[in-house]
């Protein structure tokens, strides 16, 4: 059952990343709030990559919208990996160097998970996959990306629309899904459930 269009819901945003919000203006959508889902984001045992990423993207939405009934919420997630080994976001030097060695010569997997709930209670999910193939990095190059800092706090150890554009050879899919959130798909969900775009 889809939202009446001329009755919008409040579009509420389940996710610290700025990066998100800029993506999201880009296809003129403006939520109405932004609050971050506070949720454990560990890997379950066995968990691969694909369910991983859907998983947190609802549990972030439905954080949210367990308080917010009445809105529309926005969960996503952006998960890398390398086969079925899932890489951390890196939060210190030591990570993203393990995860940029991993990611060095190699081609590798974005998934993009986004979940949307209405305020019927209706969800829907999507996995958005992309696939990114690196060029092979040299210490030189490996050592001033590390020093750059630019890869705190991101997927894999590495943000696509800043100095790492220099590693990647070949891209196959959305590149917005690389940066943080599938535009199309995200555009496609929230005109199913009724918001005007």
């Amino acid at each position: 059952m889809a939202i009446t269009p001329h009755i919008r819901a409040q579009l509420i945003l389940a996710s610290a990343s700025p990066r998100r919000l800029s993506l999201l203006a880009q296809i003129n959508v403006a939520p109405d709030a932004v609050q971050p889902a506070d949720i454990d984001e560990r890997p379950q045992k066995h968990e691969l990559p694909r369910p991983h990423a859907v998983r947190l993207a609802h549990e972030k939405a439905q954080a949210i919208f367990t308080t917010n009934p009445d809105a529309l919420v926005l969960g996503a997630d952006t998960v890398v990996a390398r086969g079925r080994r899932i890489l951390p976001k890196a939060e210190d030097a030591g990570t993203a160097h393990q995860c940029l060695t991993l990611l060095s010569g190699e081609t590798h997997r974005v998934y993009g998970g986004v979940a949307i709930i209405g305020p019927n209670g209706v969800a829907v999910n999507r996995v958005v996959l992309t696939s990114v193939a690196f060029k092979r990095l040299s210490k030189q190059e490996l050592d001033r990306y590390i020093d750059s800092e630019e890869w705190r706090g991101k997927a894999g150890g590495y943000a696509i629309q800043g100095a790492a554009a220099a590693f990647v050879r070949k891209i196959n899919g959305s590149y917005s899904n690389i940066v943080g959130l599938p535009l199309f798909e995200t555009a496609q969900l929230l005109h199913g459930l009724g918001y005007d775009l």
